[in-house]
C-alpha cells in the first residue's frame, strides 16, 4: 500500500513533461533568480512591438499603434509576423514565441511592449529561452493576457516588468504619466485610491474598499485574476511568500471571482502573500441579476479579511483606461487603511 508520501510522488513524477517535449526542453533551462532591474527607455530607443495573443485586426491597426509609439519618442518595431492570424491568435504558438524572442536577442530593440492581449500568451511559455532572456534583460510592459509572461519572468529570470497598457491602449494623460515616470524616470511613485468624487452628500461612487487594514511590505507580483489561477500547478509561478499580491479582472460574474481565489487559497498563494490589492474588476457582474448573489464586494470581502495581512480595493489596475503601471517584482509597501501602494525601489536601471 502507498503511504502519501509516495503517492505524492508518484502523482509528480506522473506529472513530468515528456522528454523533447517543449515543456521539457524549457524546465531544463532554469536559470538562477534574482531580481533584475532592465534598462529604463530613453528618447530616440527601439520599441519592439508583439503580439503574443490575440491579433491586430489589419495593417492600419498597426499603423495607429505605431503612430502612438511615435508619440512617447520611441522607434516602433514590429515583429516580422505581427499581422499573421492563426484562428483567434496572432499566429502559431511557434511563430509568437520567436517573433518574442527576436526582440529580446535584438541588440537595437530597447524594451518591448505587447500590442494588446486576448488569450495566448500561456501557450507560448514553453517555447521560451528563459536563459536567453536573463542574459538580455529588457523592459517588458502589457497587461491582462500578458500576465502569464510578466509571472513567468519573474519566476524564470527575475527581470522586472510593467503592468500596464497595452501599446493599442487609448493612453490617455494620466495612464502615459504613470509609465513614463517608471520606464523612463525611474521614479518610485505613490499610488492612492482615488477619492469618491460623485455628486451625493457623501460622494459616494467609486472608493476605497479595506477588507482588513494595516501596512505591509513585499515584492509586487501579479496581475489578471483569470490568467494567474490559470496557471497555478505549473512552473511558472513566482514565490508568493511575503509578496504583495494585486489583482484585477474583467467580464467575470461574481461566483467565478470567488471561484479563482478559492483557487488560489486552495493552492497556498493566498495564505503566504504579506497583502493584498485588488484593483479594478471591471464588468464583474452576473449579467442575470437579482439579490440571490453576493456582490463583488462581498466576496472580495470574505475572501480577504480573515487572511491575517493588510487588503484592499479600489487602485486604479486593471481594464480601465486611466489604469497606472505597476512594477512586477518590485519591492513596494501598501497601506490598506490609506488606500495606497508606494514604490521602494526603482523598476528599472
Amino acid at each position: 500500500m502507498f503511504t502519501r508520501r509516495q503517492a505524492v510522488a508518484a502523482l509528480g513524477a506522473a506529472a513530468l513533461p515528456l522528454a523533447g517535449s517543449p515543456l521539457a526542453a524549457s524546465l531544463a533551462k532554469v536559470p538562477p533568480v534574482r531580481p533584475v532591474r532592465p534598462p529604463r527607455l530613453r528618447e530616440g530607443d527601439v520599441l519592439g512591438l508583439v503580439a503574443p495573443a490575440g491579433f491586430i485586426a489589419d495593417r492600419f491597426g498597426l499603423a495607429e499603434i505605431e503612430k502612438t509609439v511615435r508619440a512617447m519618442g520611441l522607434i516602433p518595431r514590429p515583429a516580422p509576423h505581427m499581422l499573421e492570424r492563426e484562428g483567434y491568435l496572432a499566429g502559431t504558438d511557434e511563430t509568437r514565441a520567436r517573433d518574442l524572442m527576436a526582440m529580446f536577442t535584438d541588440d537595437e530593440v530597447r524594451g518591448i511592449m505587447a500590442v494588446r492581449g486576448g488569450w495566448g500568451s500561456a501557450r507560448l511559455l514553453p517555447y521560451l529561452d528563459f536563459a536567453a532572456i536573463a542574459r538580455n534583460p529588457k523592459l517588458y510592459a502589457g497587461f491582462s493576457d500578458n500576465t502569464a509572461l510578466h509571472l513567468a519572468f519573474a519566476a524564470r529570470t527575475g527581470v522586472h516588468s510593467i503592468h500596464g497598457p497595452n501599446a493599442s491602449a487609448s493612453w490617455p494623460p494620466a495612464a502615459w504619466e504613470a509609465f513614463r515616470k517608471l520606464a523612463f524616470e525611474a521614479d518610485m511613485p505613490t499610488y492612492a485610491v482615488p477619492a469618491s468624487d460623485g455628486p451625493n452628500l457623501s460622494g459616494r461612487g467609486p472608493a476605497l474598499r479595506t477588507f482588513r487594514g494595516g501596512k505591509a511590505r513585499g515584492r509586487l507580483l501579479g496581475g489578471n485574476l483569470t490568467v494567474l489561477s490559470a496557471l497555478a500547478g505549473t512552473p511558472y509561478l513566482p514565490d508568493f511568500t511575503g509578496a504583495i499580491l494585486f489583482l484585477e479582472d474583467t467580464n467575470e460574474s461574481e461566483y467565478r471571482i470567488d471561484r479563482m481565489l478559492t483557487q488560489l487559497a486552495l493552492a497556498g498563494i493566498l495564505g503566504r502573500v504579506a497583502g493584498v490589492v485588488f484593483g479594478q474588476c471591471t464588468h464583474c457582474a452576473n449579467p442575470d441579476g437579482g439579490y440571490s448573489n453576493f456582490t463583488i464586494y462581498e466576496v472580495l470581502d470574505r475572501q480577504f479579511a480573515d487572511l491575517g495581512v493588510p487588503a484592499f480595493q479600489g487602485a486604479l489596475i486593471g481594464h480601465i483606461a486611466a489604469q497606472v503601471s505597476i512594477p512586477v517584482g518590485v519591492m513596494a509597501e501598501i497601506d490598506a487603511d490609506a488606500g495606497t501602494i508606494r514604490m521602494l525601489e526603482p523598476a528599472v536601471a
